[in-house]
């Protein structure tokens, strides 16, 4: 089982930018793809970015496209998702997920494992 553990949210401006951080551990990270996924209050999760196991493959929902880039570091067993040109509609609490297959999906029941999610709050 692999446990993930996400940090650098926090409370930014609109237009500005973030990073948030995923560590996993607990199996070969290399093997997954990794997503992240956002639910803002009183909104289902949706899938905002995912990536392949190598890192050669990327996907984005539309609304982030341009704005997000999601990357990772296998040596360092970490994703990342970095967010600019933000917006008080990204506001959500992020969550790092891990896959169950070496390539992402928007499909949350894809992945198997869950970070506890970190806060972003955009100001308006």
């Amino acid at each position: 089982q692999v446990q993930l553990v996400e940090s650098g949210g926090g409370l930014v401006q609109a237009g500005g930018s973030l990073r948030v951080s995923c560590a996993a551990s607990g199996r070969t990270f290399s093997n997954n793809a990794m997503g992240w996924f956002r639910q803002a209050p009183g909104k289902e999760r949706e899938f905002v970015a995912g990536i392949s196991w190598s890192g050669g493959l990327t996907q984005y929902t539309d609304s982030v496209k341009g704005r997000f880039t999601i990357s990772r570091d296998n040596a360092k067993n970490t994703v990342y998702l970095q967010m600019n040109s933000l917006k008080a509609e990204d506001t959500a609490v992020y969550y790092c997920a891990a896959s169950v297959a070496g390539y992402p999906g928007t499909y949350g029941g894809n992945y198997d494992a869950w970070g506890q999610g970190t806060q972003v709050t955009v100001s308006s």
